[in-house]
C-alpha cells in the first residue's frame, strides 16, 4: 500500500497516515527543505507507509534532519520511536513536557491500554522509545526549529489540548501547524469540531492559544486531522465557537448531576446539527465522549478550586491519543 501524498507548494507535502485503515484522517506533513523536516509521524502502524512516502520524495534516510511533533498523543507521535530508527541521522523534536514520554513511553502506554483495551493495538499501536540522545526539547516561549537557508519553524505553546502541545509556524511558506489545538478541521464538509480530552483541557487556555494562532496571522492553517485551509480567519472563529459551545452543553449536563455516558448523550443531542457528517474514522480520533469527558475533567477541577465540590460525574481516564 502507497501512501495517498498531496503537492502543498512550498516544498510542502501532505502524507496521508491511513491510520487504523482510514483515509483522510490523520496527516503528516514533509517540508523538503534545506535541512528536510518531517511534521508529525502518525501512529506506530501507519511507520512504514510515511517512511515509504517520505523516501518517495526524494529524502533519504540519511537526509532526514528533523522529526517535529506537536505534541505526544499517539495519534501524532506514535510513531516517533520507529521513525526515529528507519531515519537514524534525524533528531526528535517536542515540547519539553512530553520529551520524557518519548523516552520512556511505559507510563504513557499503559494509560492508553487503561483507556482503550485490545482496541489500542489496531487504533494506535505501540510506541516504541526515542533514544534520549536524539530528543531535542522545545522550551515555552524562543524556541525553533532549523529547516536550512533561512528558513525555519517557530514553535508557539499551546497548550489548552494537551500541556505538552505547540503550534508550528513556518517562516517561508506562512503555513501554521494547528495539530490538535484548533480542533479537528473535516475537509469534506468544512466543519470543525472541538478536541477536549482530559486531562489537560481548559476552556481559557484552549481559547488563548486560538487568539496565539489568530495573532500570528498565518497564510494557511495545517491540521493534523485533517489536511490545509486556507480561510484562517473564519476558521479560527469557529473553533472558538464550538469551544464555547461544546463547554456551556456540557456544564449544564455537569449541574444536572448526569453522569458521563448521559452527559455524552446530552451534547451529542444538543450538537449534532452543527455538523453535516461524521465518518467513523473521525470519531475514532474525536469521539464525543473523550471531549465530554475532558470538559467534565475540567468542571471538576473548577468545582475543588471554588470549594467543597457538589456530587457530580467522574470525568473518566485520561485519552492518550487523542
Amino acid at each position: 500500500m502507497s501512501a495517498d501524498i498531496t503537492d502543498l507548494g512550498h516544498e510542502v507535502f501532505q502524507i496521508d497516515t491511513s491510520m487504523a485503515g482510514y483515509p483522510g484522517i490523520t496527516a503528516a506533513y514533509l517540508i523538503r527543505s534545506d535541512r528536510p523536516c518531517l511534521v508529525e509521524t502518525g501512529t506506530a502502524p501507519s511507520a512504514p507507509l510515511v517512511r515509504d512516502a517520505v523516501l518517495s520524495l526524494g529524502v533519504s534516510a540519511a537526509d532526514l534532519a528533523t522529526v517535529v511533533v506537536t505534541h505526544i498523543h499517539l495519534d501524532h507521535a506514535g510513531g516517533a520511536g520507529d521513525i526515529a530508527s528507519m531515519f537514524p541521522a534525524a533528531a526528535v523534536v517536542v515540547h519539553h513536557r512530553g520529551a520524557r514520554h518519548l523516552a520512556d513511553p511505559s507510563r504513557l502506554m499503559a494509560s492508553a491500554r487503561q483507556v482503550y483495551g485490545s482496541a489500542l493495538d489496531t487504533l494506535f499501536g505501540s510506541l516504541s522509545p526515542v533514544p534520549a540522545s536524539r530528543l531535542v526539547a522545545l522550551e515555552d516561549t524562543g524556541s525553533f526549529v532549523d529547516l536550512g537557508g533561512g528558513r525555519r519553524l517557530s514553535a508557539w505553546y499551546s497548550p489548552g489540548h494537551a500541556r505538552h502541545h505547540v503550534g508550528l509556524l513556518d517562516s517561508v511558506s506562512g503555513d501554521l501547524y494547528v495539530g490538535d489545538a484548533a480542533g479537528v478541521y473535516i475537509p469534506s464538509t468544512g466543519d470543525v469540531r472541538p478536541a477536549t480530552p482530559p486531562p489537560d483541557f481548559s476552556l481559557p487556555v484552549a481559547l488563548s492559544s486560538i487568539s496565539l494562532f489568530q495573532s500570528l496571522d498565518p497564510s494557511r492553517l495545517l491540521f493534523s486531522h485533517y489536511g490545509p485551509v486556507s480561510a484562517v480567519a473564519p476558521t479560527l472563529e469557529r473553533s472558538a465557537e464550538e469551544l464555547r459551545i461544546w463547554v456551556a452543553s456540557t456544564r449544564e449536563a455537569h449541574d444536572l448531576g448526569l453522569d458521563l455516558d448521559h452527559a455524552v448523550e446530552m451534547v451529542v443531542s444538543r450538537t449534532k446539527s452543527r455538523y453535516a457528517s461524521m465518518s467513523a474514522g473521525f470519531e475514532s480520533i474525536n469521539s464525543a465522549e473523550s471531549n465530554v469527558a475532558g470538559i467534565l475533567h475540567w468542571l471538576g477541577k473548577l468545582d475543588s478550586d471554588s470549594g467543597p465540590a457538589a456530587p457530580g460525574p467522574a470525568a473518566g481516564p485520561a485519552a492518550p491519543g487523542r
